[in-house]
């Protein structure tokens, strides 16, 4: 199998419109890391991602007759650049379908390009199911953006430019998966040329669609997919792509968004280049895998597959990177309520920097206190947990809540006594016009609603934490109506950072 596409990606003829990367060294990283970290600049193509190679070698391949028809994609965005500019570079009409929660950094590049833009659903499943109905209208020949043996050979141009830049010692190749176009090309290459190079695939734990195929030796289609990176929320690997990746990848790790936004700063301070999460999840993954095997002095190369990042989504980025590297506590505290406690406290932690203390009055006998401290690893973390309860302190660990790092930080100091009894939910919607006012509109009147808070995170998706006047007994027809108004939800109501800083 891998010898049918070495021949097609030596074949690919891309370069007068692709470039060839470089690989660049990553000597913090590196040092951090105690092994050779190399990363593929991707990033440094016409449309700042590898996408280009696939799609310019696919229509490179079509008949005059396909190529009159106009071409047209379903695309998160870097498919949909790489199409759109490979269609101007041969005078192609090109119709490109896209999320309505694609960034809109992608659509106007797409649309730069000269592509005419239809956008559609919250997801690629919604926008490719769309794009079949204008196929069925239009008659254009569809590219797909991964489950094409032409557009896996283009990506798979990738690695053979790896294995001609690294003729010497190469351990390991980390590449993110979405539908796996870019990672069977690289796979089907270099497991020909050098088998002994692992190729790690790397995906968002809450999109790994090959993690899951590979546990159940079959392609499976996941309920849901997280859109943080955006670029690889694929429910489905595809047919082709999952038939060479089973054979010839040799692991797959899953990243948290955390890890992948302290990715994104690692790879900016060796390179100053943004990633977008997607293109960040190589890095990400080689780092947890250096992790979890403890390998020390071997050569590691992440792919940085893309870097179309919306600038709004910095902030939000930001925010999570000290958690996601580990160099940030995040700790619900009970001090008592007396002067001197908020100093006490502080000289009980002796050196270490606050990053965040939040704190308002709410009970003449104990204050809760909401804390970020700087660390400089999970140990650390646990050993200064374990130095304030020796002081006396209660000390609850928020580092990996959800709740606690999206909505409770915002919150402290919010308790109601008035409430009586209440039932918390959380939720997360693709962020859109209007998207907060609908989610209104659908929830209705027929819950009274005791809290509220809403943040969009950097333009893709939207949180919400509702809580609603109900007892316990009432739960169930709660969570009843919750369920037939369709949006994902987790019941928080016994969430230890609601408890602990909200609960009546």
């Amino acid at each position: 199998m891998p010898q049918k596409y070495v021949k097609k990606i030596l074949d690919a003829r891309i370069y007068d419109l692709a470039v060839e990367t470089p690989v660049d060294a990553a000597p913090l990283l590196s040092q951090r890391l105690n092994n050779e970290i190399l990363l593929k600049r991707e990033d440094l193509q016409p449309v700042f991602s590898f996408k280009l190679r696939g799609a310019y070698n696919k229509l490179r391949q079509l008949s005059k007759a396909q190529l009159e028809a106009g071409v047209i994609a379903a695309s998160a965005g870097n498919h949909a650049q790489g199409l759109a500019l490979a269609a101007q570079k041969m005078g192609v009409k090109a119709t490109i379908v896209m999320p309505i929660t694609t960034p809109k950094i992608k659509v106007d590049a797409v649309r730069g390009w000269g592509a005419n833009v239809v956008l559609f659903g919250d997801n690629y499943d919604a926008a490719a199911g769309h794009a079949n109905e204008l196929i069925e209208q239009h008659g254009m020949t569809y590219i797909h953006p991964f489950d094409d043996p032409d557009i896996i050979a283009g990506q798979g141009t990738v690695g053979m430019e790896i294995l001609r830049q690294l003729p010497g010692k190469l351990d390991a190749i980390f590449i993110a998966v979405g539908g796996g176009g870019l990672c069977a090309g690289v796979a089907a290459y270099v497991k020909y040329v050098r088998p002994g190079v692992k190729i790690i695939a790397v995906e968002s734990d809450d999109a790994a669609c090959l993690d899951a195929a590979m546990k159940a030796g079959k392609r499976v289609r996941l309920k849901e997919v997280g859109i943080f990176a955006d670029g690889t929320a694929v429910a489905e690997v595809g047919k082709e792509t999952f038939r060479i990746l089973k054979d010839l990848v040799d692991e797959v790790i899953t990243v948290s968004t955390d890890e992948i936004c302290a990715a994104i700063k690692d790879v900016y301070n060796d390179t100053r280049a943004i990633c977008e999460p997607s293109g960040a999840m190589g890095a990400a993954g080689l780092k947890k895998y250096v992790e979890q095997h403890g390998v020390v002095g071997q050569t590691l190369l992440a792919v940085q597959c893309g870097a179309n990042i919306d600038f709004d989504r910095l902030r939000y980025i930001s925010e999570r990177t000290e958690v996601g590297e580990k160099r940030e506590a995040i700790l619900a505290v009970s001090l008592d309520e007396k002067p001197g406690s908020f100093r006490n406290f502080c000289e009980a932690l002796g050196v270490r920097t606050i990053s965040e203390f939040n704190y308002r009055f709410s009970d003449a006998k104990q204050a809760q206190i909401f804390v970020g401290l700087k660390v400089t690893s999970d140990e650390d973390r646990f050993q200064l947990i374990k130095d304030l309860t020796q002081q006396g302190y209660p000390v609850s660990d928020l580092t990996d809540s959800e709740i606690a790092k999206s909505h409770i930080r915002h919150m402290v100091g919010g308790r109601s006594p008035q409430v009586g009894q209440e039932q918390v939910f959380r939720f997360e919607f693709p962020e859109r016009p209007s998207a907060l006012l609908n989610f209104l509109i659908q929830l209705g009147d027929g819950l009274n609603i005791s809290m509220f808070h809403y943040r969009n995170h950097g333009s893709a998706f939207g949180k919400v934490l509702v809580g609603f006047q109900a007892s316990k007994k009432d739960g169930l027809e709660v969570k009843g109506f919750l369920d037939d108004l369709g949006y994902p939800y987790e019941d928080e109501t016994n969430n230890e950072a609601y408890q602990f800083f909200l609960g009546s």
